[in-house]
């Protein structure tokens, strides 16, 4: 046990460690089954409880590779026209196409802020927004504001977790990620 938890430390040490958080967040932005909250959480408990990675640090790449991650499924939805699928086409996907533009249409802060929080959602909308013509000069300032304000969040509960059991920084790291999948 004693070795694996010098490995996740020596890990969490490396300067890489902050290009992979960089690029898994990044990556959540438009493949769901990739999450990077736990990674994030987990890293940041570490940084508050040894030093390193410097939590601030692992909240700038993670605000960053949101930011990006949900660019990059807008201009996906951008380039996917969703009216092409069988699926989309039928009578109940219709009208939840039409709720989703319309919510976005009248509330875009709210549900961009709000998606970037649920683990689908975020892709969802994203897409949708790209998808149903929304201005991207609207998208960019929310899809930064909803990525900072996720990040934040996420390395809150680290620092919270990595503070509370300081001299254990593998164990603060798994209370952390727990607590992150518990809100989830």
């Amino acid at each position: 046990m004693e070795t694996l938890n010098e490995l996740i430390l020596s890990w969490a040490a490396s300067p890489f460690v902050l290009v992979v958080v960089l690029l898994l967040v990044s990556l959540d932005g438009f493949f769901p089954p990739m999450p990077s909250e736990p990674v994030v959480v987990a890293v940041a408990a570490i940084g508050v409880a040894t030093g390193t990675p410097n939590p601030w640090a692992v909240f700038l790449v993670a605000a960053i590779g949101s930011f990006v991650g949900d660019n990059l499924a807008f201009s996906l939805g951008r380039r996917v026209d969703l009216e092409r699928f069988r699926w989309t086409r039928g009578p109940k996907a219709s009208r939840l196409l039409d709720r989703a533009r319309g919510a976005l249409d009248r509330r875009a802060a709210s549900v961009i802020l709000t998606a970037r929080f649920v683990p689908v959602g975020r892709v969802a909308v994203n897409v949708m927004a790209g998808s149903s013509g929304f201005a991207r000069r609207r998208f960019v300032p929310l899809s930064a504001v909803s990525g900072a304000a996720w990040a934040g969040y996420s390395v809150l509960v680290g620092v919270f977790a990595g503070a509370w059991l300081r001299d254990q920084p593998v164990l603060g790291a798994v209370v952390a990620v727990s607590a992150a999948l518990a809100e989830a």
